[in-house]
């Protein structure tokens, strides 16, 4: 199994050039069946991505560009999804499990109710995201992401990783954040301080989490 390591937490990936594996070329993601495994989806542009109750196993999506995506009861399983925009993404309901997403743009996403173990977000823009009562059961890594005025709500990410990303108005909410790893980032412009009990940082960060938090409460510092 691929697996990548970032501080003192391991990933593991989709392992899709392992000997004996071939991936066939599909049209849709879609099937009457209820799953779609062992396949490539890539290079197409759509107006509309909207699937409901797929089990999307061993694969690879990439150069994938939709204006409109809606994502309810769909679960990943040793899934890769790089260099595709998928847009103000929809999506509810689901777990993903060992899926890599790289390169791609999730600007505006509202993930709700979704379960992630053994996934990595890898140089992806989530900016204006919001995530709600998303939940980490396993590794969890978002690394060299940008997430400016994303919000965490009701989410436990415990023991997750936030790698070199960016955290410009990013808003942790309500929730679990127990040993989420914040190492290595600006903290001075987060939003919510007093809900990150038990984080872990750099001794150098106090002072960002400290300028976050005179920020946050509207202090004026002044001799008169």
């Amino acid at each position: 199994m691929a697996s990548r390591t970032f501080g003192h937490t391991t990933v593991t990936t989709p392992d899709l050039d392992e000997p004996g594996l071939y991936l066939s070329v599909v049209e849709t993601l879609d099937s009457p069946r209820g799953s779609v495994q062992d396949f490539t989806y890539r290079d197409v542009d759509l107006r509309s991505l909207a699937l409901t109750g797929i089990q999307l196993v061993t694969g690879r999506i990439a150069d994938i560009r939709a204006q409109q995506v809606e994502f309810d009861s769909v679960n990943l399983h040793g899934i890769e999804i790089t260099s595709s925009d998928l847009g103000s993404a929809r999506w509810s309901g689901s777990k993903l499990t060992r899926v890599h997403f790289r390169d791609c743009k999730l600007m505006g996403a509202a993930l709700d109710r979704v379960v992630l173990d053994d996934v990595l977000f890898e140089k992806c823009r989530l900016d204006y995201a919001s995530f709600e009562k998303v939940r980490a059961t396993g590794p969890v890594v978002f690394a060299d992401c940008t997430f400016t005025e994303a919000t965490f709500t009701g989410c436990d990410l415990s023991d997750a990783v936030f790698s070199d990303c960016g955290l410009k108005l990013t808003e942790f909410g309500g929730g679990r954040y127990r040993e989420v790893d914040l190492r290595g980032n600006d903290l001075s412009q987060i939003r919510g301080i007093a809900n990150l009990a038990e984080v872990r940082i750099d001794p150098g960060q106090q002072t960002d989490l400290a300028q976050a938090l005179v920020s946050e409460l509207c202090i004026t510092l002044g001799d008169d």
